[in-house]
């Protein structure tokens, strides 16, 4: 199972980037995908993530209101909307996998399986 983050890259505050997670070896939509972030020097920050069904579970307040996981199954790939950038938001972003079970909440954190290659964001002026 490998994920590969992408569309990562630079961004003034307030622009918007993209992110894609897509797979080699399986299909997504039969799993559940989620999004973390990491910055150097702070601890792994949970993001969000997704399950096959679509039903979302945000893991931190941070991002509220800016940040929108979504899924396209026919393109095989999961996506992090990620709006109205700030420097704080500056990170290597990571997609993984784990079980499909909305009774966890954010304790999904705890089951991940897999994660890939992340995908560099940097915000600043």
């Amino acid at each position: 199972v490998q994920l590969q983050a992408s569309g990562g890259g630079s961004a003034q505050p307030g622009e918007s980037l993209r992110l894609s997670c897509t797979t080699s070896g399986f299909t997504l939509d039969v799993h559940a995908i989620g999004w973390f972030r990491q910055a150097p020097g702070k601890e792994r920050e949970k993001i969000s993530w997704i399950s096959i069904s679509d039903d979302i579970t945000e893991c931190t307040d941070s991002v509220k209101d800016r940040f929108i996981i979504s899924r396209d199954n026919a393109k095989n790939t999961v996506y992090l909307q990620m709006n109205n950038l700030k420097p704080e938001d500056t990170a290597a972003y990571y997609c993984a996998t784990g079980p499909n079970n909305l009774k966890l909440g954010c304790a999904w954190w705890n089951f991940v399986g897999s994660w890939g290659q992340g995908t560099q964001v940097t915000v600043s002026s």
